[in-house]
Protein backbone atom coordinates (compact mmCIF):
# COMPACT_ATOMS: atom_id res chain seq x y z
CA UNK A 1 0.00 0.00 0.00
CA UNK A 2 1.78 3.41 -0.98
CA UNK A 3 1.60 6.63 1.45
CA UNK A 4 -1.23 8.60 0.73
CA UNK A 5 -3.59 4.96 0.86
CA UNK A 6 -2.28 4.27 4.33
CA UNK A 7 -2.66 7.58 5.40
CA UNK A 8 -6.19 7.72 3.91
CA UNK A 9 -7.23 4.40 6.04
CA UNK A 10 -5.42 5.70 9.11
CA UNK A 11 -7.69 8.46 8.83
CA UNK A 12 -10.82 6.89 8.24
CA UNK A 13 -9.86 4.05 11.11
CA UNK A 14 -9.47 7.03 13.62
CA UNK A 15 -12.87 8.25 12.75
CA UNK A 16 -14.69 5.19 12.80
CA UNK A 17 -17.09 3.72 16.32
CA UNK A 18 -15.52 0.46 15.28
CA UNK A 19 -11.80 0.91 15.08
CA UNK A 20 -11.19 4.12 16.51
CA UNK A 21 -7.45 4.83 17.91
CA UNK A 22 -7.52 0.50 18.76
CA UNK A 23 -7.32 0.35 14.85
CA UNK A 24 -5.91 2.94 13.66
CA UNK A 25 -2.25 3.42 15.12
CA UNK A 26 -1.81 -0.03 14.74
CA UNK A 27 -2.63 -0.38 11.26
CA UNK A 28 -0.22 2.68 10.50
CA UNK A 29 2.67 0.90 12.54
CA UNK A 30 2.54 -2.00 10.94
CA UNK A 31 1.96 -0.43 7.78
CA UNK A 32 5.54 1.41 8.31
CA UNK A 33 4.34 5.32 9.63
CA UNK A 34 6.34 5.87 12.69
CA UNK A 35 4.84 5.78 15.92
CA UNK A 36 5.18 9.60 16.09
CA UNK A 37 3.83 10.09 13.29
CA UNK A 38 1.07 7.49 13.78
CA UNK A 39 0.13 8.38 17.43
CA UNK A 40 -0.68 12.35 16.97
CA UNK A 41 -2.53 11.59 13.19
CA UNK A 42 -4.49 9.69 14.82
CA UNK A 43 -5.46 11.08 17.95
CA UNK A 44 -6.02 14.44 16.51
CA UNK A 45 -8.46 12.77 13.84
CA UNK A 46 -10.43 10.78 17.20
CA UNK A 47 -10.78 13.57 19.25
CA UNK A 48 -12.85 15.43 15.85
CA UNK A 49 -15.55 12.48 17.28
CA UNK A 50 -16.67 14.54 19.69
CA UNK A 51 -18.02 17.49 17.67
CA UNK A 52 -18.71 16.00 14.86
CA UNK A 53 -20.91 13.48 17.12
CA UNK A 54 -22.58 16.44 19.22
CA UNK A 55 -23.47 18.46 16.51
CA UNK A 56 -25.58 15.20 14.74
CA UNK A 57 -26.60 13.95 18.30
CA UNK A 58 -27.86 17.69 18.07
CA UNK A 59 -29.67 17.65 15.02
CA UNK A 60 -31.19 14.65 14.81
CA UNK A 61 -32.77 14.69 18.54
CA UNK A 62 -34.34 18.51 17.70
CA UNK A 63 -35.89 16.50 14.17
CA UNK A 64 -36.93 13.18 16.17
CA UNK A 65 -38.08 15.21 19.28
CA UNK A 66 -41.20 15.82 16.62
CA UNK A 67 -42.56 12.59 16.56
CA UNK A 68 -44.42 11.77 19.71
CA UNK A 69 -43.25 7.85 20.15
CA UNK A 70 -39.60 9.22 19.78
CA UNK A 71 -39.86 11.86 22.97
CA UNK A 72 -41.86 8.71 24.53
CA UNK A 73 -38.97 6.00 24.26
CA UNK A 74 -36.08 8.96 24.72
CA UNK A 75 -37.63 10.99 28.00
CA UNK A 76 -38.23 6.94 29.22
CA UNK A 77 -34.58 5.99 28.56
CA UNK A 78 -32.62 9.01 29.70
CA UNK A 79 -34.80 8.91 32.42
CA UNK A 80 -33.82 5.81 33.49
CA UNK A 81 -30.36 6.34 32.82
CA UNK A 82 -29.88 9.37 34.42
CA UNK A 83 -31.59 8.39 37.75
CA UNK A 84 -29.46 4.89 37.95
CA UNK A 85 -25.85 7.02 37.08
CA UNK A 86 -26.52 9.80 38.77
CA UNK A 87 -24.46 9.29 41.58
CA UNK A 88 -21.67 9.00 39.24
CA UNK A 89 -22.26 11.85 37.56
CA UNK A 90 -22.15 13.48 40.12
CA UNK A 91 -19.28 12.02 41.74
CA UNK A 92 -17.33 12.06 38.58
CA UNK A 93 -18.53 14.01 36.27
CA UNK A 94 -16.59 14.72 32.85
CA UNK A 95 -13.59 13.06 34.63
CA UNK A 96 -15.42 9.90 34.79
CA UNK A 97 -15.65 10.67 30.55
CA UNK A 98 -12.17 11.09 30.51
CA UNK A 99 -11.40 7.77 32.20
CA UNK A 100 -14.41 6.04 30.28
CA UNK A 101 -12.75 7.34 26.66
CA UNK A 102 -9.13 6.81 28.07
CA UNK A 103 -10.12 2.70 28.51
CA UNK A 104 -8.77 1.05 24.67
CA UNK A 105 -11.34 -1.14 24.84
CA UNK A 106 -14.21 -2.14 22.72
CA UNK A 107 -17.33 0.15 23.03
CA UNK A 108 -14.98 2.71 24.99
CA UNK A 109 -13.71 5.11 22.95
CA UNK A 110 -14.33 9.08 21.49
CA UNK A 111 -18.33 7.88 19.89
CA UNK A 112 -19.53 5.79 23.02
CA UNK A 113 -17.73 8.66 25.37
CA UNK A 114 -19.58 11.57 23.58
CA UNK A 115 -23.29 9.62 23.28
CA UNK A 116 -23.09 8.97 27.10
CA UNK A 117 -22.03 12.78 28.33
CA UNK A 118 -24.72 13.92 25.70
CA UNK A 119 -27.72 11.40 27.23
CA UNK A 120 -26.68 12.29 30.96
CA UNK A 121 -27.11 15.90 29.65
CA UNK A 122 -23.25 16.85 30.60
CA UNK A 123 -22.10 20.07 29.49
CA UNK A 124 -20.65 20.22 25.95
CA UNK A 125 -17.48 22.12 26.58
CA UNK A 126 -16.44 19.65 29.27
CA UNK A 127 -17.39 16.94 27.26
CA UNK A 128 -15.39 17.65 24.65
CA UNK A 129 -12.16 18.18 27.25
CA UNK A 130 -12.82 15.01 28.73
CA UNK A 131 -12.81 13.23 25.05
CA UNK A 132 -9.71 14.81 24.05
CA UNK A 133 -7.90 13.80 27.42
CA UNK A 134 -9.00 10.31 27.35
CA UNK A 135 -8.25 9.84 23.44
CA UNK A 136 -5.00 11.21 24.37
CA UNK A 137 -4.34 8.58 27.13
CA UNK A 138 -5.76 5.74 24.91
CA UNK A 139 -3.78 6.91 22.19
CA UNK A 140 -0.38 6.70 24.36
CA UNK A 141 -1.53 3.12 25.77
CA UNK A 142 -2.32 1.57 22.21
CA UNK A 143 1.52 3.62 20.91
CA UNK A 144 2.73 1.79 23.98
CA UNK A 145 1.71 -1.88 23.58
CA UNK A 146 2.95 -1.74 19.93
CA UNK A 147 5.66 -0.69 20.67
CA UNK A 148 6.77 -2.85 23.05
CA UNK A 149 4.60 -5.67 21.67
CA UNK A 150 2.48 -8.45 23.86
CA UNK A 151 4.33 -8.36 26.38
CA UNK A 152 3.16 -4.71 27.52
CA UNK A 153 -0.37 -6.63 27.95
CA UNK A 154 1.06 -8.45 31.52
CA UNK A 155 0.81 -4.97 33.03
CA UNK A 156 -2.84 -4.80 31.98
CA UNK A 157 -3.63 -8.71 32.45
CA UNK A 158 -2.77 -11.31 34.36
CA UNK A 159 -1.53 -14.76 33.41
CA UNK A 160 -3.66 -17.52 34.40
CA UNK A 161 -1.18 -20.44 33.38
Amino acid sequence: MSGPAVWGWTALLSFLPVSELRGAIPFAMTQGIPWYAAYPCAAALNALVAPVCWVFLSTLHRLFLKMGWYEKIFTRFVGRAREKLHGGVEKWGWLGVAVFVAIPLPVTGAWTGTLGAWVLGLPKGKTLIAVILGVIVAGAIVTSVMLLGTGALRIFVKEVL
